[in-house]
């Protein structure tokens, strides 16, 4: 696992620790920055289910100011925190070990709204779909800036369970891109 490009390119990271961990494939880190490049020039970013840390680190490496990394699992936030070290990024940085909704009750406590917000949860659960609904009752640009982008990362198996219209259900955002690399599937949500 490494970082693709920007001002920490090739630096190798640490992998998960764990068998719950998995990591976003080069190949579609690859793609899905080439999709963001607009949006992270000084953005801010939460990755909330980060695993290793490497798509918020990613992000700054291209150009964010702020990436919030949050994971419930120790393991993991120990992963987080010896990639932050490697990349010397403490300083645009903050890490939190908090199930989901309490990392976004935490984010609108502190009035802090993202231009990118990474959801890539486990595949076999609903948590992706619970976190866009929860963004989608906030207020518009609560947690979201208005012309921010939610990347939603699942599998094709995980979509097949599913009734479709349940990935565009929500009040307020729309999917605007689904696109497949393989197995796995990014849609990307904005405000309606």
């Amino acid at each position: 696992m490494r970082i693709i490009a920007g001002k920490y390119k090739a630096k190798k990271l640490m992998g998960p620790k764990n068998i719950k961990t998995r990591p976003t494939l080069d190949r579609v880190k690859e793609a899905l920055f080439s999709i963001l490049t607009p949006y992270l020039d000084d953005a801010y970013v939460l990755d909330l289910f980060s695993g290793t840390g490497s798509l918020g680190i990613e992000s700054i490496s291209r150009g964010a100011k702020f990436a919030w990394l949050n994971d419930k699992e120790i393991s993991s936030i120990s992963t987080i925190m010896s990639n932050i070290k490697l990349t010397k990024t403490q300083e645009c940085v903050k890490i939190s070990k908090r199930d989901y909704k309490k990392c976004l009750e935490d984010i609108k406590q502190e009035k802090i709204n993202f231009d990118i917000i990474f959801l890539d949860p486990p595949y076999d659960s609903n948590l992706g779909i619970d976190t866009l609904n929860y963004i989608s009752n906030s207020k518009k640009g609560e947690l979201l800036k208005e012309d921010g982008i939610v990347v939603y990362e699942t599998d094709k198996s995980f979509i097949k369970k599913n009734d479709i219209e349940i990935f565009n259900s929500f009040e307020n955002l729309d999917c605007i891109d689904k696109r497949s690399y393989g197995n796995v599937v990014l849609m990307l949500y904005k405000w309606r």
